[in-house]
């Protein structure tokens, strides 16, 4: 809790921000742990000896007065290949520092060699993390770098007027989050909502629940005609991707209107879309943009630790992930995702590498006063997808995003403005078995050998952080990578799975076929996909009624809500009818929109790409996601149903917050939305 002296975060009148002072206590012990690494990294290193523990203080105290000194002058050049080469010369100074100590000690440090000094310090390195688990760390030498490079960069606002930092935890669910405060996985989280300063509502997504759609309606405020993850438009015979920057940049320029999330100084950190911001790092859509060296990589790299750190944990992810996939193997966990390959490296790109330099920028833009700060952390959703939705290694990734947001709850008192902090996500995740474990062949499968005439090209993999990892390589380095073919002209019908939401485009004609169409020219498609046991529904356009939700056994007409037979749709949300309407109504909405089955007992359905945790279309958690907003802050009291929804609440609490209000009115937060969501929850 505050203590009566600290004002309020919600209270804009006065304003005082502290400085990190150095505490003696944590000095000390931070002094002696830095001593118990160097004599470990001395005992199992033959190439490296101490002249006693005094000795190791002594080596501790020197090390420490050099790191303070070179990483930052290193880091502050301006190089080619921006982070790669600068996290090399950092990792090298590193070892070069034990070298120069070494000279400086008269042999009360002796290394070997350069080869040697490195192994040492990244030995260090490990033996602090684990001393951290024990010891707890001390944020007062990073929040005074933080605000050093904040100077250096320049302070943007230095007022009593609040800023607003909105954290994104890509693909988590509500119900999923309760848990994991209950169970002791989320605390810091669990603590604000204990002591009153922060309540969760839920929000309802789009029929299309993944990043790409929920981003554009929360940052800029429109997801209009983004129908999934992936969609072609048949007129020009050319596929989008949210992961893809040309298409993201596309989509944000055919949606940005002034009225972005972000605009008037903000700042996108590890976003798909930017939010009309006017700083970006990892931000998809403005990748093509920044191809000059990006300065929050120069300012992660100032921290000498930062670099030993990544890397020795990065490695330990991948024995966390190698171990985990192996019990589950032989514990025969189902259902069991991919996690051989590349996976495992990118796992630990994202859930280290990327989740620390975001958590950097994220201090360095509180350091300068930026008024509005939007972030995505996608290690929750990754390693979901390929490991389940709440085991034992998905839940540990959410523990360190809370760790991680606790650092960020403690830097607001040095921040030159007061902040709030919203937690929220963009949509959840639904588990099952994917549509290929289940019967053995895809859905691209199953529509060409239902097709008349013609080949089917296939087209899954909807988890937009697999490209995540490829595209921050490509900004560290300065060098893209050559974007995938997008032209499906020659294509006889294409495919496309986002999670468990299917699209087929029949080719043959370059607009939309209608039910009756398709009927005629494929007669054993429309029958075939219905009657799967795992299809809950198919979405298609009547001449004659308009749009209709096909089921194996009936019928919903959309336009009028008349249903025959068994309603399709009777075991999704109450909204899921408005959804496909909306959906229907886009330019480039498929010929045939499939969903998935959903078996709310079970609560589980199937994804037509392989991932056994899923999101991109309705049915169970997925479309749960949820809002941890400041209790005073408020948000209307119906259902929130779309991202359009989220957009204007979160712009309406920047606007109460810069009018120097202490909330936003309800009206002023976001327009009622149409009710039934089958179970509104505000926390």
């Amino acid at each position: 809790m505050r203590s009566e002296a600290e004002p309020e975060y919600g209270d804009s009148t006065a304003w005082r921000p502290e400085r990190p002072r150095w505490r003696l206590f944590p000095l000390v012990v931070s002094w002696l742990a830095t001593g118990v690494a160097l004599m470990v990294a001395a005992g199992v290193l033959p190439g490296v000896r101490i002249d006693g523990f005094w000795g190791a203080l002594l080596v501790g105290v020197v090390a420490a007065a050099l790191n303070a000194i070179i990483p930052p002058v290193l880091a502050a050049l301006r190089l080619p290949g921006t982070l790669l080469v600068g996290f090399l010369l950092v990792l090298a100074a590193d070892a070069g520092i034990l070298l120069l100590t070494d000279a400086l000690t008269d042999g009360v440090l002796r290394v070997d060699s350069f080869g040697w000094a490195l192994l040492a310090a990244l030995v260090v390195a490990a033996v602090s993390v684990v001393l951290d688990v024990f010891l707890g760390s001390d944020d007062t030498y990073p929040m005074r770098l933080a605000q050093r490079i904040a100077r250096r960069q320049g302070i943007i606002a230095s007022t009593d007027v609040p800023g607003i930092v909105f954290l994104e935890i890509d693909g988590l669910a509500l119900p999923v989050l309760r848990r994991a405060m209950r169970d002791g996985n989320a605390p810091n989280m669990a603590r604000w909502v204990a002591e009153g300063t922060h309540r969760l509502a839920e929000w309802e997504t789009d029929l299309s629940s993944q990043t790409g759609a929920s981003q554009a309606g929360i940052l800029l405020g429109s997801n209009e005609d983004i129908a999934a993850f992936r969609w072609v438009e048949k007129e020009t015979a050319t596929m989008m991707t949210c992961s893809a920057p040309p298409d993201c940049a596309e989509i944000e320029r055919r949606r940005a209107t002034g009225v972005g999330l972000l605009v008037d100084g903000g700042s996108s950190r590890g976003n798909l879309l930017s939010g009309e911001a006017d700083d970006v790092i990892l931000t998809v859509s403005r990748m093509e943009a920044e191809k000059k060296a990006n300065p929050g990589y120069r300012a992660f790299l100032a921290n000498g630790d930062n670099v030993t750190r990544t890397l020795v944990l990065f490695l330990w992810e991948v024995i966390l992930e190698w171990t985990a996939a192996t019990r589950a193997r032989r514990r025969d966990v189902r259902p069991r995702g991919h996690r051989g390959g590349a996976y495992p490296a990118m796992r630990a790109a994202l859930c280290v590498f990327v989740r620390d330099l975001i958590v950097s920028g994220v201090l360095t833009d509180m350091m300068r006063g930026r008024p509005a700060v939007y972030a995505t952390f996608s290690s929750y959703d990754e390693v979901a997808h390929h490991s389940g939705l709440e085991r034992a290694d998905t839940l540990e990734a959410l523990r360190k995003l809370d760790d991680h947001f606790a650092q960020i709850d403690r830097a607001r008192r040095y921040a030159p403005r007061p902040y709030e902090i919203v937690v929220l996500s963009d949509h959840g995740q639904t588990q099952g078995a994917t549509f290929k474990q289940r019967n053995g062949y895809g859905l691209d499968e199953l529509v060409e050998r239902s097709l008349s005439r013609g080949d089917v090209s296939g087209v899954a993999g909807g988890d937009e952080q697999s490209s995540m990892v490829g595209l921050a390589v490509g900004e560290a380095t300065g060098k893209q990578a050559k974007p995938a073919k997008s032209d499906v002209s020659d294509r006889d019908v294409v495919v496309l799975g986002s999670g468990n939401l299917g699209l087929v485009y029949l080719m043959e004609e370059r607009r939309r076929l209608t039910l009756e169409e398709i009927d005629a020219r494929h007669p054993k498609l429309l029958p075939a996909l219905r009657d799967h046991p795992h299809v809950g529904w198919l979405l298609v356009r009547s001449s004659e009624h308009g749009p209709v939700a096909l089921g194996a056994r009936g019928a919903q007409y959309l336009a009028d809500g008349r249903v025959e037979g068994d309603d399709p749709l009777a075991p999704f949300s109450l909204n899921a009818a408005r959804h496909l309407l909306r959906t229907d109504g886009f330019e480039h909405v498929a010929d045939i929109m499939v969903g998935s089955f959903y078996d709310p007992e079970l609560e589980e359905g199937c994804a037509f790409e392989e991932l056994i945790c899923f999101h991109g279309g309705i049915g169970g958690l997925q479309t749960r996601p949820f809002i941890l907003h400041p209790s005073h802050l408020e948000v209307p009291a119906g259902p929130i149903v779309g991202a359009a929804s989220v957009h204007g609440i979160l712009a309406g609490w920047r606007k109460g917050l810069g009018d120097g209000a202490t909330g936003a009115r309800p009206d002023r937060a976001a327009p009622a939305a149409e009710p039934a969501v089958a179970e509104p929850s505000v926390g």
